[in-house]
């Protein structure tokens, strides 16, 4: 468990830090500039709340309800209402490490100065993250639009000791009774800071985040499958050659293609169908795996530029100016964090598709070059790898019909104020189910590749020596190599886990040296 500290300041935070508190529970602090600039920005709010002028946020209703101007007396109640009424989430809970990625980026936004929310309740919010206490959010209500609202209103009902939260030991209790056994005063919230902790893409760009983390390894655990499918296929390496890939220089590509020529160094299997005159080239799936798992590197690439802009942003409505304004924006609208999104869909359910095909060819008798059918070790009496196949193809048809993007749709909300949304969160929870089902569509070929791999060696060609120190990882994971059929359900869950770990970079980088 990572538990360093994580100081936040006023010109946003970084995607390792979000993962370090998300998914490592990193402490987080407040640094001495975001409290002088969390303090200059309420004395710009409270100054603006005793004027009689309406100020959009700090002294009227919201949204459609804008134009009514609300008296003092009433100003409070207003943003407990607004974070009450907007906590309308319904479904399943929504994960843990995506709820405190939430509560962490919409602290960051607040840190910036440029709110107006008062630095107790700021301290409040790293209160409640350090004390491991994560508000109940649900999976549907936000639209991507006006920020993540039912999310961020969820985590916002915990700060006032309302709702239900979990706390660090996995049990759900009355939010208040959480902060008290943890020595957390509710927040009393004033002017503007209701409205300010709702108001933020906050849930999109933490899932974006994990799930940029998440693709990296996966697409250097398929660049290394991919490798060990051409192996196991007797195709040729001669594809991978630097300058074939110096010549249509798209960035991913040539990574791609250099990791996989890496594990291939030293094989016996490689390149044997050159004296097979029917077989004059590789499949695609063989052949531009390079082409294909790069597009989806720089894809990714694309992405973490997305990122990175929205982590340093102070994405708020109305935002406190330098200058003393405080101006409405559409700031929190969501597109660009929900393109990206529904564009790293579209790249899973295509690296998906192709790594399928690679173990489909594997297991036919007819496209594999001498491997027996299925894998299987007394074909017909044993049905082998089939029905893995089977798992395989389920897989991936829902990638395809996870990859249709959420933010091409739009439902207008508030009585036609919010006329247009980027529908953000949806794209990011299908996202997440994309990720998941990836890693398990690249555990398939793992397991159909290497059990391959053993069968040529088994023949007297001798596997490059990444191949094996992957083969003999696996094995060692639990993981059981060619034989009579056995319940395989268990084997397959064990090399899910093991790519899903980044275990299989780790077994063959003290070979190949670092792979990207």
């Amino acid at each position: 468990m990572d538990m360093h500290t994580v100081v936040v300041g006023t010109s946003g935070t970084t995607a390792q830090d979000v993962i370090a508190v998300a998914r490592g529970n990193a402490r987080v602090e407040l640094s001495a500039a975001a409290v002088d600039a969390l303090a200059a920005a309420r004395e710009i709010v409270d100054a603006l709340a005793a004027k009689p002028e309406p100020v959009y946020g700090v002294s009227t209703g919201f949204g459609a309800l804008a134009s009514r101007h609300i008296s003092q007396d009433l100003r409070a109640q207003l943003q407990r209402n607004i974070v009450r009424s907007h906590a309308a989430g319904m479904g399943p809970r929504v994960e843990r490490e995506v709820v405190r990625a939430l509560m962490f980026l919409r602290l960051k936004t607040v840190a910036s100065g440029h709110t107006g929310v008062r630095p107790e309740v700021a301290q409040t919010m790293a209160d409640v993250l350090n004390a491991g206490i994560t508000p109940v959010v649900h999976e549907y209500g936000s639209l991507g639009c006006s920020g993540d609202l039912a999310p961020l209103s969820h985590c916002a009902l915990t700060l006032m000791g309302e709702g239900d939260a979990e706390g660090p030991d996995g049990t759900v209790r009355p939010a208040g009774e959480l902060l008290a056994a943890h020595g957390i005063t509710p927040v009393e919230l004033r002017e503007k800071e209701g409205l300010a902790l709702l108001n933020g893409t906050d849930g999109m760009l933490g899932m974006l985040v994990m799930a940029l983390a998440d693709l990296k390894s996966l697409y250097t655990s398929a660049d290394i499958t991919a490798a060990l499918s051409l192996e196991a296929l007797l195709g040729t390496d001669k594809v991978l050659a630097p300058e074939l890939h110096a010549i249509r220089p798209h960035p991913g590509q040539g990574v791609s293609a250099d990791n996989m020529l890496r594990v291939l160094a030293g094989s016996g299997l490689t390149g044997h169908h050159q004296d097979d005159a029917p077989r004059v080239q590789d499949a695609y799936s063989v052949r531009c795996a390079p082409q294909v798992n790069g597009a989806g590197r720089d894809t990714l690439d694309y992405a973490a530029v997305v990122a990175a802009r929205e982590l340093a942003s102070a994405v708020d409505n109305p935002v406190v100016l330098p200058d003393g304004r405080v101006e409405s924006n559409g700031n929190f609208h969501g597109a660009p964090v929900a393109y990206v999104l529904d564009f790293l869909a579209i790249v899973a359910a295509d690296l998906g598709s192709i790594t399928e095909r690679r173990t489909d060819r594997l297991l036919d008798k007819n496209r594999s070059h001498g491997l027996p059918p299925f894998l299987a070790d007394d074909a017909g009496v044993d049905s082998g790898l089939m029905i893995a196949q089977y798992t395989q193809a389920a897989l991936v048809s829902e990638m395809k019909r996870l990859a249709a993007p959420a933010s091409a749709d739009s439902i207008p909300s508030s009585a036609m104020q919010e006329d247009h949304v980027s529908m953000g969160w949806s794209a990011a929870r299908k996202l997440r189910t994309a990720v998941d089902n990836l890693a398990r569509i690249v555990a398939v070929e793992l397991y159909a590749a290497t059990r391959a791999v053993e069968l040529r060696a088994a023949g007297g060609l001798t596997p490059a020596p990444a191949s094996q120190a992957a083969i003999d990882a696996l094995r060692a994971a639990g993981v059981q190599g060619p034989g009579p059929d056995r319940f395989l359900a268990p084997d397959l869950a064990a090399a899910d886990a093991f790519v899903r770990a980044g275990k299989l970079v780790e077994a063959v980088e003290p070979v190949t040296g670092p792979l990207a």
